[in-house]
């Protein structure tokens, strides 16, 4: 199954810190991946397992990979929906052969200095997107051969920009144009949450498109995915 960790609150309430952290006080990205890798070693002897990961953030409704920001696609990466792996971004980077939570860290730290943040009167630091991390973990048998059936699960950890006011945060010009788009986002991730919660809603219509963030998150809201979300 996949399963989803996501940090909501208002600006300036920690949830980067809570989500990202840092070497010396690691936040929850750096700890599931601990466990992850924990479980992993535990289980090599009888399988295999590839893990891959991609860094983003959705900014102004547009995609940007974090891990490569300078690539040709710019700010414009697509979004697409594969039959088989779900909904995927086309021309994103994913970074194989990973053993160990310290190398995903880096790569955190490494992409976070590229994410788009501005000061505003309630943070000097906003951050003005919502960050991805999405975490594919492959897994077979070892004596299965080239037949062998393989498990994949998907792990998505997002720090979510934060809901802001303008009349608190005195936002003028492109600031109060991120914040608009912050908040439809973060209004268009609620909608959708509270119609796959409501009692008798199976084969009710969510509305996934109604912003890039919750069209990327399909996979990783609905389905036999399994959410978590921490209040800040």
């Amino acid at each position: 199954y996949n399963s989803t960790v996501f940090s909501y609150g208002a600006t300036g309430a920690g949830k980067t810190y809570t989500m990202l952290g840092n070497y010396h006080q690691p936040g929850i990205m750096m700890m599931t991946m601990q466990d992850l890798f924990l479980k992993v070693d535990k289980e090599r002897d009888n399988k295999v397992f590839e893990v891959k990961c991609s860094f983003l953030e959705v900014y102004n409704e547009m995609i940007r990979d974090l891990l490569n920001p300078s690539s040709e696609a710019g700010d414009h990466l697509d979004l697409r929906e594969d039959p088989v792996k779900g909904m995927c971004v086309a021309g994103i980077s994913e970074v194989g052969g990973l053993s160990t939570a310290e190398e995903i860290m880096n790569l955190l730290l490494e992409g976070n200095r590229h994410r788009t943040t501005e000061p505003t009167a309630a943070n000097v630091v906003s951050s003005r997107s919502h960050a991805v991390l999405q975490v594919i973990v492959e897994q077979k048998d070892k004596t299965a051969g080239a037949s062998a059936e393989i498990h994949v699960g998907k792990l998505a950890m997002i720090d979510l920009a934060g809901s802001e006011r303008a009349s608190q945060t005195n936002n003028r010009g492109m600031r109060m144009i991120e914040g608009a788009n912050i908040n439809r986002s973060l209004l268009a991730l609620g909608n959708c949450i509270t119609a796959l919660s409501e009692k008798g809603a199976k084969g009710a219509f969510v509305p996934y498109r109604d912003s890039k963030l919750t069209r990327l998150l399909k996979d990783s809201l609905g389905g036999n995915c399994r959410t978590v979300m921490i209040a800040a």
